[in-house]
């Protein structure tokens, strides 16, 4: 007997856009409220995408016919001429890009890192934070990851420079022409605000990492930085088409690892304001376990609230807050006909709110996330590194260099956020916090 094929609800979408167009992540919230986990169309005048949100259904479009559902289209397309052809892509280039890069990131080799990971990120926190005036969060998040980051990925020879360049050009490239994920409907060929923000940042990027390529390429360097391991295992494919391809990993893990890692760790400190109680433990944790000697991989297993806070945290806002994919060929999706060529929105911001998987879905609470108390959650219900095979090949890193920092500055100082109210995202292709959001940084003083 034939499956039964459901109708399917379409929900008014680019009037919720114009109404909420300062923060678009309250479009897709309303929608979400009103599709309540079920499959849905968001009528966007000619463009029409399915928005899914069920954990079942994002593990069918995720893993059960992830082939079928390839990163293209809206959101992908506005970033192409960024991320390129490589392990951000689909098919035959993700699949080499994907053997290549998955040994740099499994959890043994980031444990070997562990140590100078650690060292950097105090000297860091020493360096870049200056206690008592006003600090921009996000800006002292990116100071302190940006370094740490670059040289792991390209090397203790990259010059400072060309270092101090490429955070704020990946910054400006994944916000600039953050309104065309919105509106995938216009054409290339009509300009929108930040389109020449957006070629000039790619510019910079290029420039810089294409000339680290070179100087690997023409000493012959064999470190253990990615863009060296990506330089041998391509040795036989010099010319500009093998250049391109290790460009385009560079750019497509170097890029959400300070990204994803900064919008986190920028979440943390008003989630600490916001919920003093929860701040508390945090904070009497890393006194008993940290104190005041420097945070070393030793100190980890112990920060055991600490690592839920910031699970909770990336349950609330997660930096991958829109995730479109095309599907290739028409397929059924609970119930529901997905014809071929069309978008699905997958959305972790909803997903890991749905109360139907979540008790008090709303309310900030990191007990969700203590030992014992995930187990018989779906899978799918919480998806901060995204989940089947494109699952995050960073996620190892991330959950040992944010408790790292986050450890590094409470043992040092407390936080006192500048928000007389509920912080809002701003428009980007991550979950960000609103720029310009403050801080100061006061020493805690013992006896």
């Amino acid at each position: 007997m034939a499956a039964t094929v459901a109708s399917v609800k379409t929900l008014p979408f680019l009037s919720r856009l114009t109404r909420h167009w300062r923060v678009p992540v309250n479009a897709l919230e309303e929608a979400g409220a009103q599709a309540d986990g079920e499959l849905v169309r968001l009528s966007m005048g000619p463009f029409r995408p399915y928005l899914v949100t069920h954990p079942d259904h994002v593990q069918h479009v995720l893993t059960t016919n992830q082939p079928n559902f390839v990163r293209e289209g809206m959101f992908w397309d506005p970033l192409a001429p960024l991320v390129g052809q490589g392990i951000l892509s689909d098919g035959d280039n993700w699949a080499e890009s994907r053997r290549i890069l998955q040994p740099l990131f499994t959890a043994r080799y980031v444990n070997s890192l562990a140590e100078r990971m650690a060292e950097s990120i105090d000297r860091s926190i020493d360096e870049v934070i200056v206690p008592g005036p006003p600090l921009d969060i996000a800006k002292t998040m990116s100071a302190i990851v940006h370094p740490m980051i670059v040289r792991l990925f390209f090397g203790e020879k990259i010059s400072v420079a060309d270092m101090n360049r490429l955070g704020p050009a990946y910054d400006v490239a994944v916000t600039a022409n953050a309104i065309r994920h919105l509106l995938p409907f216009v054409p290339d060929r009509v300009p929108l605000p930040g389109d020449r923000a957006f070629r000039r940042a790619i510019r910079t990027v290029d420039e810089v990492i294409y000339r680290r390529i070179e100087q690997v390429r023409t000493q012959e360097q064999d470190g253990d930085d990615v863009v060296s391991r990506l330089c041998q295992a391509r040795r036989d494919d010099a010319g500009p088409d093998g250049d391109r391809r290790i460009r385009d990993d560079m750019v497509a893990m170097h890029g959400p690892s300070t990204d994803t890692t900064t919008t986190v760790l920028t979440w943390v400190w008003p989630a600490l304001h916001a919920h003093p109680e929860a701040a508390a433990r945090v904070y009497e944790e890393v006194e008993r376990v940290v104190g005041d000697a420097p945070v070393s991989v030793s100190h980890l297993p112990d920060l055991t609230y600490l690592r839920m806070f910031v699970s909770e945290v990336l349950r609330l806002y997660p930096p991958a807050w829109m995730l479109p994919r095309k599907a290739l060929a028409t397929d059924v999706v609970g119930g529901v006909t997905i014809e071929a060529g069309s978008t699905v929105i997958l959305s972790p911001y909803l997903t890991q709110r749905l109360p139907q998987f979540w008790d008090r879905p709303l309310t900030f609470d990191p007990e969700r996330f203590a030992p014992g108390n995930e187990s018989g959650r779906h899978r799918y219900a919480f998806l901060p590194f995204i989940a089947g095979p494109h699952v995050c090949l960073g996620q190892a890193l991330f959950m040992m260099e944010a408790p790292l920092l986050i450890a590094g500055i409470l043992r040092r100082f407390r936080p006192v956020v500048h928000s007389d109210g509920p912080v809002s995202p701003q428009l980007a292709s991550s979950l960000r916090p609103p720029a310009g959001l403050t801080m100061a940084l006061y020493p805690i003083r013992r006896p």
